[in-house]
Formats: structure tokens, C-alpha cells, sequence
């Protein structure tokens, strides 16, 4: 299964059920300057870079990634990432257990054809379905009051 969210193409490499409950392996492929927002999960997150550079913030200390680096995320901490460099980057994102983030990105993403590399149009991500929807699936988005 592959699906496009907020500048992110998610390739199911290992679904909840292929490793009956125990995770989830998703390669990510990453446009310039795209990520998630900060957020809070329920679930165990942990990032391997394989191309490119991210930067990657975890609590309050930004890591800035290259290939072969390696992040892990506690239930609980507020994270997010962001591709820095001028091209896509490439990252394999791991959940444990899988199942809340696999069925959150099959609520939310825009479903794409298996192998896809090109980056569907860029639209203004719905804020409030998306925040809604997290929520649905241990995921908090907290938001920044408008100045």
C-alpha cells in the first residue's frame, strides 16, 4: 500500500498484520521541506535515514540526519521531521505496535499506485480534519493559537 500525506509518499514495507501486532515499517519519501508538524503519540516512533538530510526534533533537541543515522522516539515526546535538503529525502519510519499509526495514515493519506516517486500537487493541508483525525489514533497535534 502506498499513500501521499502532507508532502510524505508512505510505502507499506511491513504491515500491522505481516508482523501479527508486533509493528509497522513504512518507507517515507520526503519533499523539500516537508514533514509532520509536532506531535505526541501513544506509540513508539524510530526513524533509519537511508538518502538525504532531515532535520529531526525530539523533546527540545534538534538533530540534524544523514544517511544511516538513526533516531528513536518514546511514547509521550513531542517530535517531528522536516527534509532539509533541495531534493526528496528517504527515510524508513518504524511504529510500535503498528497498528495507530498504519490506520492513521489509511484514514488520512491520498492513496497512490505502488512505486510512485512523483509528488502529487501540493494543496493546503485540511489543519482541522487532520488534528481530528489524529486524535482518532493516539496521535496529538497540539496548535499554535494565530498571532
Amino acid at each position: 500500500m502506498t499513500v501521499h500525506f502532507i508532502g510524505n509518499i508512505l510505502t507499506f514495507r511491513a504491515g500491522y498484520a505481516d508482523t501479527k501486532g508486533s509493528f509497522t515499517v513504512i518507507e517515507v519519501l520526503t519533499a523539500p521541506n516537508a514533514g509532520p508538524p509536532p506531535h505526541t503519540q501513544t506509540d513508539q516512533e524510530a526513524f533509519l535515514i537511508l538518502e538525504g538530510r532531515y532535520e529531526i526534533i525530539v523533546g527540545d533537541e534538534t538533530k540534524i540526519c544523514g544517511p544511516g543515522d538513526f533516531v528513536h522516539v518514546a511514547p509521550g515526546t513531542m517530535h517531528a521531521f522536516r527534509n532539509i535538503a533541495d531534493v526528496p529525502s528517504r527515510l524508513l519510519l518504524i511504529n510500535f505496535p503498528g497498528d495507530l499509526h498504519e490506520e492513521f495514515f489509511v484514514a488520512i493519506g491520498e492513496p497512490l499506485p505502488p512505486g510512485t516517486t512523483a509528488f502529487p500537487e501540493m494543496l493546503p493541508p485540511d489543519i482541522p480534519k487532520i488534528v481530528e483525525t489524529a486524535a482518532r489514533f493516539g496521535i496529538d497535534i497540539p496548535l499554535v493559537p494565530a498571532a
